[in-house]
């Protein structure tokens, strides 16, 4: 079980496991929550998934660099 977990973080962003990080709540705990607002409000967290997982991305770009003149 856990390497289907592992499977997923590394392939579905890791919004999860960073959002449970900052707030210390179990994973699991927020999977579930993200699973059952997704049936009762028709999708929509999955939206609020994808924004969290791009913000995610790109600070995680930024930090990288350490200039502007990077180029």
């Amino acid at each position: 079980m856990k390497g289907v977990q592992d499977f997923f973080e590394k392939y579905a962003f890791g919004v999860c496991t960073k959002l449970g990080e900052k707030l210390r709540i179990p994973t699991s705990s927020i999977r579930i929550f993200f699973i059952y607002t997704s049936f009762l409000t028709f999708g929509s967290p999955v939206l609020v998934y994808l924004m969290l997982a791009f913000v995610m991305n790109f600070r995680k770009h930024l930090r990288r660099r350490n200039s502007l003149w990077y180029y």
